[in-house]
């Protein structure tokens, strides 16, 4: 096999399933169908798969069209071991209604974090404050 620079050495992947993991958390599967020198990728039959403690849910998006500088891994699935997992798979609405509850439980963290240190005299300036500098 020769090395070839890049993201030509993507070209072997093509119509191969991978995983992608963006740059905003979301995790998608699919067949890779094309890549261009930016490391846009389109996706095909492509799933979103959330996951929750020792659950997950795919959502079914079809072919995603993804701008390379949101990728932040691409990473090929070997089909044999695809089912291989200690992971049980949960319907769309049982998955979604648990993310709400974990990010909700992630907030009140957060709020509790913040009034503790407000009570000792410490305050974290909020992230679009430190935008301005």
């Amino acid at each position: 096999m020769n090395y070839m620079p890049g993201t030509a050495s993507l070209i072997e992947d093509i119509d191969k399933k991978h995983l992608v993991l963006l740059r905003d958390g979301r995790t998608l599967i699919g067949f890779l169908r094309s890549i261009d020198q930016f490391a846009n990728l389109v996706l095909h039959q492509t799933v979103e798969r959330i996951h929750v403690g020792k659950k997950y849910g795919d959502i079914p998006r079809g072919i995603f069209i993804v701008r390379g500088e949101n990728v932040v891994l691409l990473g090929e699935i070997d089909l044999e071991k695809e089912y291989d997992t200690v992971l049980k798979q949960v319907s769309i609405e049982e998955i979604l209604e648990e993310q709400r509850a974990q990010q909700q439980t992630k907030v009140e963290a957060e709020r509790a974090k913040l009034q503790a240190l407000k009570e000792r005299g410490l305050s974290i300036p909020r992230p679009d404050v430190l935008d301005e500098y």
